[in-house]
């Protein structure tokens, strides 16, 4: 039976700068990862890049962060070779990036519908492309997707229209990746307490959200706290590898599918 356990590993998470992915690579190092590689985005997430790079050290392993635009094939092939480079072939590999937009399907223009399409679809098949390729042996791969994948609900149709391919990409992906023991999910987390949520949001559409999940009342919020999301993943991404080609929702009972 191959070795599913965290220890020694090397992980990639894009989107590893701060909120969830932050929270992830902070936990993950804590579980005994030997190497922690983060990207990010732009020059405002530097600091928390930095920060969350010392945090990872502080648990005893090595760590990486790197800045790059990964809405093209060419960057995520690069950021994949800067982590092979440094640390050898990774062992884990999660993707939260993501781009948020609010708005009727009426007002979407063709520029915003391609940045949208871009960041959430595009970057997240080259990012399943380059895992195939660099991942070892008996890897994991988790792409961050949506919980209104499974909601029936307007103006999000850009947002979740552009999470919705990434569904059938992690079964075509978990098919082919399968007889290497490399498993591949998708986590759907309900509206997350974080930075990323709120500008895109009315007064009036936070305050839903805040009581809309069956488990809203028991969260300090009402929203999804990313400390309840992490183990979920840290769980797929290690002894819970018998779960493959499936897009899992963790929101509380928000939505489901």
């Amino acid at each position: 039976m191959p070795n599913h356990s965290i220890q020694d590993k090397v992980v990639l998470i894009t989107g590893g700068a701060k909120n969830l992915g932050g929270l992830l690579a902070r936990d993950l190092a804590a579980h005994g990862a030997r190497a922690v590689a983060i990207h990010y985005n732009s020059d405002a997430s530097r600091d928390a890049a930095e920060d969350t790079v010392q945090a990872i050290r502080a648990a005893g392993a090595q760590a990486l962060a790197i800045q790059a635009d990964l809405s093209s094939a060419a960057a995520m092939e690069r950021l994949f070779a800067e982590v092979v480079a440094a640390f050898g072939r990774p062992d884990i590999a999660i993707n939260t990036v993501g781009k948020v937009l609010k708005k009727p399907i009426t007002e979407v223009s063709e520029a915003e519908y391609d940045e949208m399409a871009a960041v959430n679809a595009k970057s997240a098949f080259f990012f399943l492309c380059e895992a195939g390729r660099q991942l070892n042996d008996n890897g994991k791969v988790c792409t961050l997707v949506t919980s209104l994948l499974g909601a029936f609900t307007p103006f999000y149709a850009a947002y979740a229209g552009t999470k919705a391919p990434v569904e059938h990409f992690t079964r075509a992906a978990a098919k082919e990746f399968g007889e290497r023991g490399i498993s591949v999910t998708a986590v759907g987390p309900g509206p997350m307490d974080t930075p990323f949520f709120y500008p895109a949001e009315g007064a009036d559409a936070v305050a839903y959200h805040k009581t809309a999940a069956a488990l809203s009342a028991l969260s300090s919020t009402g929203l999804t706290d990313i400390g309840d999301v992490v183990p979920f993943i840290r769980h797929l991404v290690s002894d819970g590898w018998w779960i493959t080609g499936q897009t899992i929702l963790i929101n509380g009972g928000y939505t489901t599918k």
